[in-house]
């Protein structure tokens, strides 16, 4: 027997009397149907008439949660928990479900969209939280603007399966731990033993270092057999000896003024000035040479010079092979947003008569350009706005998260040994 027969031989006008004596007053009819009227409308607010699904009703949400999905895809950087310092600004990102004609009702309905970002088939409440731990955590992924397919869904996989299983093996966190105590105590001691002295700390910044060591480590294993830097004062100390391998004994000794002012042009803040060359083994094998280009000029300056040294090396030494060579070039937030040979150098980046396959930029952002906040210092949300003119991504990674950094420079290794082109981080 049909099990609601009992409806279909009731008589039709009685039940539409009881409705509308329910909607009058739900307490006017029996409480059975005060059940069947409030199932009977919330099948006509979820589904269609007669009972039948509304293939338009789902695909419309369908479509709400997918725009949800590259809403996050496209702006969730700008709620990552990228800044140690102090609360972000609220950029408006727009992505409570109610921007999209969602609701909360919605929550426990199951999408099929749940499968764009890998996690199949999945209640909104589940997206929403795999999307909020991808592009709200400690990394904030700018890359939608990218134009070629093949690198966005590369880059795409990368964001979406990669960062949430990062868990680098113990020999590796004890590498970054390492890296990351010699920059802090090279600091302190400086501090300590040369209070007073003119001195451009990386402090702050110390995840430079580990960051630096991944990316050199990672680029070796990819087949860089040279690595050219370029940087201000800020820091360059903590890079030669951590980075570089200087002692420490060529350092201090700078600091007690072991050099010849007249032949470098002034004194003070000339050991920051020097560049240096030397030769590592990276803890998996491979031999790398190492290059630190002098930088005695204003800032960014320095950013032609890498790139001329590279690109000569690419012609006269590694037979047009642009993969054996890998600039790395650390900029100030202030001076890669406020020195126009920022753009020169990234606009010329693709071009075949200058390019070196691809740049590593890494910025060092303190917040405070001198003595001027970011919000008087540039018209753009980020400093690398200049990013989006070639399309290279942009990571905007939380400095106090030292493994979600090296995760990053690993990253932008990868996507310059693939792509031959810039990435910011």
């Amino acid at each position: 027997m049909d099990k609601y027969s009992y409806i279909a031989n009731a008589h039709s006008g009685v039940i539409d009397d009881m409705y509308q004596s329910y909607k009058a007053d739900s307490n006017s009819v029996d409480i059975s149907w005060q059940r069947f009227f409030e199932g009977f409308e919330f099948s006509l607010q979820k589904y269609g008439e007669n009972g039948e699904v509304s293939t338009e009703a789902v695909s419309n949400k369908e479509l709400a949660v997918r725009d949800l999905i590259h809403a996050y895809r496209s702006r969730g950087h700008l709620k990552s928990k990228t800044n140690p310092v102090r609360e972000r600004k609220d950029r408006r990102a727009l992505l409570d479900i109610e921007d999209f004609g969602l609701s909360k009702e919605d929550l426990d309905t199951e999408f099929e969209c749940g499968n764009v970002i890998g996690i199949g088939r999945a209640t909104l409440k589940k997206i929403i939280a795999a999307l909020q731990d991808i592009y709200e955590g400690s990394v904030g992924f700018e890359y939608m603007y990218i134009r070629k397919p093949d690198i966005l869904e590369w880059f795409k996989e990368k964001v979406e399966r990669e960062a949430l299983h990062f868990n680098p093996p113990i020999e590796e966190k004890k590498q970054i731990l390492s890296k990351l105590n010699e920059a802090v105590v090279f600091e302190n001691f400086l501090h300590t033993k040369y209070l007073g002295q003119k001195r451009f700390s990386l402090e702050g910044g110390e995840t430079t270092i580990p960051a630096l060591d991944a990316a050199i480590n990672r680029g070796a294993e990819l087949g860089v057999q040279e690595v050219v830097m370029g940087m201000a004062h800020r820091g360059r100390l903590n890079v030669l000896v951590n980075i570089m391998g200087k002692t420490y004994e060529q350092v201090f000794n700078e600091f007690e003024g072991g050099y010849v002012p007249d032949q470098t042009m002034g004194d003070g803040d000339v050991k920051y000035h020097m560049g240096f060359s030397s030769q590592i083994v990276t803890p998996s094998g491979h031999t790398v040479d190492l290059k630190l280009a002098p930088n005695p000029s204003h800032l960014e300056a320095v950013n032609p010079v890498v790139e001329g040294f590279a690109r000569a090396k690419i012609d006269g030494l590694y037979e047009n092979d642009n993969s054996k060579i890998m600039p790395i070039l650390i900029h100030g937030d202030a001076a890669i947003a406020g020195q126009g040979i920022g753009y020169e150098l990234v606009q010329m980046s693709k071009l075949a008569a200058y390019t070196t396959g691809g740049t590593i930029h890494f910025v060092i952002n303190n917040q405070v350009g001198f003595t001027t906040d970011f919000d008087e210092a540039r018209s753009s949300i980020y400093c690398t706005d200049l990013a989006k003119t070639v399309d290279a991504p942009v990571l905007h990674v939380n400095g106090d998260n030292p493994e979600a950094v090296v995760f990053c420079m690993k990253v932008a290794v990868e996507y310059r040994q693939k792509f031959k082109r810039d990435i910011f981080v």
